[in-house]
């Protein structure tokens, strides 16, 4: 068993897992593998997620140390989210599961 936060994991896959729990936080990782975006275009390529929950999504992935937020010094202001060696190093594994499900999931 594992303590972290308060919180109780079964083993270390659990929390590693914990970390992208959710719908959101593994498209946005997906997308963000392609290159740094900002708030509007992931919320247009992610079809679905509302403005609230993108936010609250990015705020989380950002305390995470998943991403970084990169703010620019000019009017109107220009944010944009990008992955760090942690978001890297779990967007290929995403991407790599992504493979399985083309492999196995003729659509």
């Amino acid at each position: 068993m594992i303590i972290r936060d308060g919180k109780k994991y079964v083993c270390k896959l659990d929390l590693a897992f914990e970390v992208i729990r959710g719908k959101w936080k593994v498209i946005i990782l997906c997308h963000l593998l392609e290159g740094p975006k900002r708030f509007l275009e992931l919320q247009r390529i992610t079809c679905g997620v509302s403005h609230k929950v993108l936010n609250e999504k990015l705020k989380e992935m950002e305390n995470d140390d998943l991403i970084c937020k990169l703010v620019y010094d000019e009017l109107p202001p220009k944010v944009e989210y990008y992955l760090t060696a942690k978001g890297n190093d779990y967007a290929k594994v995403l991407k790599s599961i992504e493979s399985l499900g083309d492999k196995y999931f003729d659509m």
